[in-house]
């Protein structure tokens, strides 16, 4: 049974999330507005929710229709074959989302589709009320543009949720966007890398992740393991494959250090929860005075924006320790995620190659400086 489905993505990851679906073996997978679309039966639906390093949620596309009017959302709604989807006891919570439509009330737009789907399935099952005392089978209903599309979300809480990371800090990195930092960093697992400012330790564990090829979702659970069309040994099978790849040898050279030192507690907790404690390496330094040996390697890092932390001088002194640490480091590349439109002017350089992305609401840069030739 091959069905459709929309893995979600943060504005400016949907190219990445498509690549990371191919890479999977859905060879069908394309970008688009919001994600990238695939093929799939729900087993290996499964396996992409529990691989996929930079998407938000995993969806099954049940209908798109247009839908101008609460009557023609109702009315689409109802026409569907719920009860393919949905079993008796099944719970079916709504959220709903509307960007430049004529309906605009999220709050409406999800009553409706409750309503209209309790009425389906109730003639489905002959049924006077629905129990939902069974699997959740979260509808997300979203309304771009006068286009309703339909879906159960199968990922449950997003995918961002690994479960290492307990306490965000001051400046959060979503562990979704700090995966996609490191996939489209000049580095690739086997050479040396480090964060500079490292704070709470996401970036490296993300890394640290990436070149012992671990599933990211190997630790947590997902709404679809519950759904009646998952065959029955699915989950574990896919766990079994993951832990079997999963090889924590292959985490060499990667590195941290911090101004702070509650950060790197921090840091240390989070690594220990990832299951990476002793894996990466964390010491307590300025980088103002931080020399690193060996061969050369990549500094990925988001240091603090200024505006946000209110301490603009600060940051752009920071940025120019940044250029500093890079000359005394030749043959290292630089990897900035950053949302200091004056970045380049303080680093005193324009970088190599530059990716607008979001943190969260705020625009972003995610700049890449290679190293200068001789």
């Amino acid at each position: 049974m091959t069905l459709p489905w929309l893995a979600t993505a943060a504005f400016g990851l949907e190219g990445v999330v498509a690549r990371e679906l191919r890479a999977l073996g859905f060879a069908d997978a394309r970008a688009e507005n919001g994600g990238a679309r695939f093929t799939a039966a729900p087993q290996d639906a499964l396996r992409a929710n529990l691989w996929l390093r930079c998407a938000d949620r995993v969806l099954l596309v049940c209908a798109r229709f247009p839908a101008a009017s609460f009557e023609e959302l109702f009315e689409g709604t109802r026409a569907l074959p719920w009860a393919d989807w949905i079993p008796k006891d099944g719970a079916f919570p709504v959220r709903a989302h509307c960007a430049r439509s004529q309906l605009m009330s999220a709050r409406d737009c999800q009553a409706i589709v409750k309503k209209a789907v309790a009425e389906r399935l109730k003639t489905a099952y002959c049924l006077q009320w629905l129990p939902e005392t069974g699997a959740a089978y979260a509808i997300d209903v979203s309304l771009h543009g006068d286009v309703v599309q339909i879906a159960l979300d199968a990922s449950g809480e997003a995918l961002n949720r690994r479960g290492y990371r307990t306490w965000n800090g001051e400046a959060p990195l979503r562990e979704t966007l700090a995966a996609a930092l490191v996939s489209l960093a000049p580095w690739r697992p086997g050479k040396p890398l480090h964060d500079p400012m490292c704070g709470t330790g996401t970036l490296l564990i993300e890394a640290a992740m990436q070149a012992a090829n671990r599933a990211p979702g190997l630790r947590r659970a997902f709404a679809c393991e519950a759904w009646a069309m998952m065959p029955a040994c699915a989950a574990a099978e896919a766990r079994a494959q993951a832990q079997t790849a999963y090889n924590p040898q292959a985490i060499a050279g990667i590195s941290g250090s911090d101004i702070s030192a509650d950060a790197l507690a921090l840091a240390e907790r989070h690594l220990r929860q990832a299951g990476l404690e002793g894996l990466v390496r964390l010491e307590k330094r300025d980088v103002a005075d931080l020399s690193l040996p060996g061969p050369p390697g990549a500094f990925l890092t988001n240091p603090p924006y200024g505006e946000r932390l209110g301490n603009r001088q600060g940051a752009e002194a920071l940025y120019r320790a940044l250029r500093a640490l890079a000359d005394r480091h030749p043959g290292w590349c630089l990897g900035v995620f950053t949302g200091h439109p004056g970045f380049e002017r303080c680093y005193g350089r324009r970088a190599d190659k530059k990716r607008r992305l979001y943190n969260g609401r705020l625009e972003c840069e995610w700049l890449t400086f290679l190293p200068r030739r001789a």
